[in-house]
């Protein structure tokens, strides 16, 4: 019995530690769960930005040079510009808020230049009067009341012309001609000269005729009329062949430019005196009108920012006479700035993968200074560029 107990307890025991031993590997842990990557919602597409209107570009230089022009004071020209940029772009509404004010503006200085000169015919200064009723129609040509003062109350001045001699000066001048050096100031503003000017010798001064202000110079002294001077008769005339008589006419074309110039209208100026000069090339009067319309004419451009049109007139100037007042230093700093608007420009075309029309303002840049280096690189490189654009669509 006790053997039989005893294998009875053994067997228990056996039993006993296969059940453990079966809890034990139940209990071991398994491997660790495969990590899964969070799920992400695709992105949502927006929308591609909207392609630049082409004529922003066009539409900003415009109006640039109506502002630069407005803060000159020369609002006409930028008048002419914002009418431009509203021509390009009829939507631009802050162009055209910027047209209704400079028009309300020239409308008002237009009225005080008429009241100016209206109460300048009242001191009998006609000469005053007429400067201010032309600074009214250059900043409206279609004002009707600037217009008939001009044409019935304050005609045209009567002048005489002065050849500037070695030495002569403003002040000079009016001694010579009024008695008085300090009507130097009629001289001035009636030739438009820039300030403490530097007359030069041949060049052709207008000598107004002041109201009430005779003149004292014998050469300036209009005889009194009297009987008529005797016929000229051409030696070679057959007798009983009617006489010639003698006179001396001012040519309307010649007359005008200086008209033109007058009113600073430089362009038609120009206009003018190059027909008169075609006829007459040599003519010293014709050749001083031209040389001060260039002058001036480069100068209000260089003022306006409109370098290259500045460059022109003055690089005009200086094949007829390099020395004309400061137009030297006025040239050379056009064409600096010319240079430099041309090549940023070059730059910015091609950052913006433009290679063609960099190339174009580069060389704009080679035709105002032909020893610039850095355009000459850049064009190589553009065209290297455009060289392998070609052969990989060719590919």
């Amino acid at each position: 019995m006790k053997r039989g107990s005893a294998v009875a307890r053994a067997a228990a025991l056996a039993l006993a530690l296969v059940v453990s031993a079966c809890a034990t590997v139940a209990e071991k842990p398994g491997p660790p769960p495969e990590a899964t990557a969070p799920v992400v919602a695709p992105p949502v597409a927006s929308p591609p930005p909207p392609a630049p209107d082409p004529r922003a570009a066009l539409v900003g230089r415009h109006r640039e040079r109506a502002e630069a022009l407005e803060r000159d004071g020369q609002l006409r020209g930028a008048q002419e510009e914002w009418k431009i940029a509203l021509t390009i772009d009829p939507g631009d509404a802050a162009a055209e808020r910027s047209l209704k004010a400079l028009d309300g503006r020239i409308e008002r200085a237009v009225a005080e230049k008429i009241e100016a000169g209206r109460a300048a015919l009242v001191r009998g200064a006609r000469a005053e009067a007429r400067r201010q009723f032309l600074a009214a129609l250059a900043l409206d040509p279609f004002n009707r009341a600037a217009f008939q003062a001009l044409q019935n109350e304050a005609r045209d001045v009567e002048f005489v012309n002065h050849t500037v001699r070695q030495g002569d000066t403003l002040q000079s001048l009016a001694q010579r001609y009024y008695g008085d050096r300090s009507r130097s100031e009629v001289i001035w503003e009636t030739n438009q000269l820039p300030p403490n000017p530097r007359l030069v010798a041949g060049t052709t001064l207008k000598i107004p005729e002041i109201p009430g202000v005779p003149f004292i110079h014998p050469e300036a002294r209009r005889p009194a009329p009297a009987v008529a001077p005797p016929v000229a008769v051409a030696p070679s005339a057959p007798r009983g062949e009617p006489a010639k008589e003698e006179y001396t006419e001012v040519n309307p074309l010649l007359a005008e430019a200086r008209e033109a110039l007058d009113r600073r209208d430089y362009g038609e100026a120009l206009s003018d005196i190059d027909k008169f000069l075609a006829g007459s090339p040599g003519n010293r009067d014709g050749l001083t009108v031209k040389k001060q319309a260039l002058y001036w004419q480069g100068k209000t451009h260089l003022a306006g920012r409109r370098y290259e049109e500045s460059y022109r007139s003055l690089a005009q100037l200086a094949r007829l006479q390099p020395d004309y007042e400061d137009s030297a230093a006025l040239l050379k700093q056009a064409r600096a700035r010319a240079v430099e608007l041309h090549y940023r420009e070059g730059v910015r075309l091609y950052r913006e993968e433009k290679p063609a029309e960099a190339i174009t303002e580069w060389r704009a840049v080679l035709e105002l200074e032909p020893e610039n280096a850095n355009a000459r690189r850049n064009i190589d490189q553009a065209e290297r560029l455009l060289k392998a654009l070609e052969e990989r669509r060719k590919k």
